[in-house]
């Protein structure tokens, strides 16, 4: 039984095997279910993309560029780069429809440590660290009307966003529904100060104010090396173009909603973030954009006085969206690798209630609060795209090698072969050039970590210690009463 209880309903009578063993009449599944339609999809994507990214990057792209028209390149090239990487994925999803984004695409082409070396270093650093830098950047603009002309205190941003998380991992344990109506509200919220940027840019620049934008293309010699780090940044911004693979359970009709929400999604997130740039420099030359502690609150006091506290608020709600999508789907990873195995049992089982993976989003949760101690934003979110992009690489290497591999699989989306052969290579630059270009040991010691992972597997997957197996055992088994929580393959009633 691996430590777990078996709920069934039925009897009064008492087992004795494992702690809950009812007998029963008929049998139920207890699985995750599909309660994700297209409106729902395109809002996990715009609402998980369109988050922190477009506030707090913008400056960063620009540090590695130096010019406006590049940092505008980038950008572009950023949208088309994550347009091409989601058609991948696309292919991958409808091809192999389980829940859990790279994880099972790198089990079927490559086997499980690959696989495993993705749940290990995801769990650890990848998506918890995400997490938690959205919701210290909505903690930041949040708290900024309350401390005008001043920096908030670092104790009430980091309790703010502790909060943030546990809202957000109550709301996504307790219901699906409640998840994606949130989801849904909060893309609404964050569309509405998008659109007020945008339009704000576009009459100044219809008004004549292009000033900034001559001699766009000036500017100092560019490195590999700074244009990979700009693209870092970028990406940053676009990270959740992968986000509903990880829900592929439990969206309707994967086969057609998948690739439409994809096709859908990506390109408005693209022209959205171009021209929100094209607003910023329309209204801020390149020094000032550089030098403003909030872009976006900066542009708000030039464009929107008096009204200009709307920009704070709004893009509050533009983070927490991102953040709830980002735990929605980030729970599933966890509950898909402890349904192979690679983590604890309990992490794979189902609230009986709720019919939510609660326990992986609890674990999640708690794992990102350790995150909001430490940090430096732009450091982090450099090291994560560093190893993201290990990941997004292989697996869409992974897709080529499946070509030819597992030729018996229905592929209901088949793209082109160059376009996965270009995100592989553009995957490969992007990974090796800062290294080339400009090495530092935090760089080594992300690849040790992730190799460390190896350790893991053959301790706790390969040999399977018992001793691990006892410890684990009551543990589970607590749990299990703890949430009401069942193994995914059923319950009886």
């Amino acid at each position: 039984m691996d430590g777990s209880i078996r709920c069934r309903r039925g009897s009064s009578d008492q087992g004795t095997d494992a702690g809950l063993s009812v007998k029963s009449k008929k049998s139920k599944s207890m699985n995750l279910q599909k309660e994700v339609g297209l409106i729902s999809g395109i809002c996990v994507i715009v609402g998980t993309v369109i988050g922190s990214g477009i506030f707090i990057s913008p400056k960063s792209v620009l540090a590695n560029v130096g010019a406006v028209g590049p940092c505008l390149v980038i950008w572009a090239a950023c949208g088309l780069l994550a347009m091409l990487g989601a058609l991948c994925f696309a292919e991958l999803g409808t091809t192999i429809t389980k829940s859990g984004g790279e994880y099972p695409y790198l089990m079927e082409a490559f086997g499980p440590i690959p696989a495993f070396l993705f749940s290990w270093t995801a769990f650890v650093v990848m998506k918890p660290s995400s997490f938690a830098i959205i919701c210290l950047s909505f903690a930041k603009y949040a708290s900024a009307p309350f401390y005008p002309g001043c920096d908030p205190p670092v104790a009430v941003v980091k309790c703010l966003a502790a909060a943030a998380i546990l809202v957000i991992t109550t709301v996504n344990s307790l219901s699906v529904k409640l998840a994606s109506y949130m989801q849904n509200f909060f893309t609404v919220a964050k569309m509405v100060i998008v659109v007020i940027i945008i339009i704000s840019g576009l009459v100044l620049l219809a008004k004549g104010n292009t000033q900034n934008l001559m001699n766009s293309f000036d500017g100092p010699p560019i490195s590999v090396g700074a244009i990979s780090l700009a693209f870092y940044n970028g990406l940053w911004a676009y990270d959740g173009w992968t986000q509903l693979n990880y829900i592929t359970e439990e969206l309707k009709n994967p086969y057609r909603n998948l690739p439409l929400a994809i096709l859908i999604g990506i390109p408005l997130v693209t022209v959205c973030y171009t021209l929100i740039n094209l607003s910023y420099f329309t209204v801020m030359t390149s020094t000032e954009l550089l030098q403003s502690p909030a872009v976006a609150v900066t542009f708000g006091d030039r464009v929107l006085y008096p009204a200009s506290w709307v920009v704070p608020l709004f893009v509050a709600f533009s983070t927490i969206g991102a953040a709830n999508g980002t735990c929605f789907t980030a729970g599933r990873l966890i509950f898909v690798a402890g349904r192979e195995g690679h983590m604890l049992k309990v992490l794979s089982y189902i609230s009986v209630k709720r019919l939510t993976p609660a326990p992986a989003i609890i674990f999640y949760g708690a794992i990102a609060i350790i995150y909001i101690i430490p940090g430096d934003i732009e450091t982090l979110i450099n090291y994560f795209s560093f190893a993201a992009w290990i990941f997004y690489g292989l697996t869409v290497l992974g897709l080529i090698v499946m070509r030819f591999t597992r030729k018996e699989l229905k592929r209901p989306i088949r793209v082109p072969i160059i376009i996965p052969i270009i995100v592989t290579l553009v995957s490969v630059v992007l990974v090796l050039a800062p290294i080339i270009t400009a090495p530092e040991l935090p760089y080594l010691y992300c690849t040790l970590f992730i190799l460390s992972g190896l350790i893991f597997y053959v301790l706790f997957v390969h040999f399977k210690f018992n001793w691990a197996q006892k410890i684990s055992r009551p543990i589970t088994m607590h749990l299990q009463m703890l949430l009401e929580v069942v193994p995914p393959e059923g319950v009886t009633e």
